[in-house]
């Protein structure tokens, strides 16, 4: 797996120095830690409980990242405006109720899909996971499929929605392949039912998108934070087992190779070469993937604010650029 990474970071000419100056621009910004940050959902079964949730990260070498969840059914509008907007924005009345039927619906959706993989995988953990990221990976797919399809039209040109959602789906992949090492496809039923979920969410989702990309991406929202919960819970409850079971070999290649570009540009709220995963057993694995998860809900919170996704190496060379400018001109 390590080829194909190497050779997509080579495409940008900054690329190879991006690990070089990621220490450095670390220390001379202060940014060893990063404040604990909130967002509320909830995806309740039967009764609409509230999850809390909670992501604070720590980017120290030797600590691992901490996650405790945090969402409530539905954004308050009245007081927060739009997903992702500042607070003072207010959006109008018909707007309001939009965001509103979006929201309950992709809700409803989600906490079908929920009851479903509660019924048919109580007890079966990895065969949940592998379905679940299965369908996960999917809006992926969708959300690049369609903005090729723009790009062609001279629509909608968005290099770096292109690169994030790329990353994602990479991602996602490896926690695919990493459950199907676990053996969570070993039964040819669960095949079948993951399949048949990805296809039927794949063409729903391009449908969505081209509708309501906010709508698309607060469902996809919606999944990554169920995937979230799902894996916090089989933490909690499996730890000590997990910490004496061997990693999953796909778990070591992916989270301890020396090219971590793509690694790093899923994560839009994070620096580059910010965090850093540690692979000792399969707990490790699970923390991992369960971090990235709350990662991903943090960068389809951003997405659903048109125009607010941007490339994480963007941001880090522009404000690179912009202080070897300074420094240039005052010498």
């Amino acid at each position: 797996m390590a080829t194909p990474l190497r050779s997509l970071a080579k495409l940008s000419p900054r690329t190879n120095s991006s690990l070089c100056f990621c220490s450095q621009f670390l220390q001379s910004n202060g940014l060893y830690t990063r404040p604990s940050t909130s967002f509320h959902f909830s995806l309740g079964t039967g009764s609409r409980s509230t999850i809390r949730v909670k992501a604070s990260t720590l980017q120290q070498k030797d600590k691992k990242v901490s996650v405790e969840e945090s969402l409530s059914a539905k954004t308050d509008l009245k007081k927060e405006g739009l997903p992702g907007l500042d607070p003072v924005t207010r959006p109008g009345f018909v707007e309001t109720n939009v965001v509103k039927v979006e929201q309950s619906i992709n809700i409803f959706l989600t906490e079908t899909i929920i009851q479903v993989l509660d019924a048919l995988y109580h007890d079966r953990h990895y065969a949940r996971f592998y379905v679940l990221e299965n369908v996960a990976r999917v809006p992926y797919f969708a959300f690049i499929s369609v903005l090729h399809l723009y790009e062609s039209f001279g629509w909608w040109r968005k290099a770096d929605y292109l690169k994030v959602h790329f990353a994602e789906s990479w991602n996602e992949m490896h926690h695919l392949l990493i459950m199907e090492e676990l053996g969570g496809n070993s039964f040819w039923l669960d095949r079948i039912l993951a399949q048949t979920m990805a296809f039927v969410y794949y063409f729903m989702t391009v449908f969505m998108y081209m509708l309501s990309p906010r709508m698309a991406y607060h469902f996809s929202e919606c999944v990554e934070k169920h995937a979230y919960s799902t894996y916090d819970k089989f933490i909690k409850s499996h730890g000590d087992e997990l910490k004496n079971l061997p990693p999953a070999e796909t778990a070591i290649k992916y989270y301890m190779n020396e090219d971590l570009y793509l690694f790093d540009e899923f994560q839009t709220e994070r620096v580059p070469c910010s965090r850093k995963p540690k692979i000792e057993n399969l707990y490790d694995v699970f923390i991992n993937i369960r971090d990235d998860e709350a990662e991903h809900c943090k960068t389809m919170k951003a997405c659903q604010t048109p125009g607010g996704l941007r490339s994480p190496h963007s941001v880090y060379y522009n404000s690179n650029s912009g202080a070897d400018s300074d420094s240039s001109s005052k010498s």
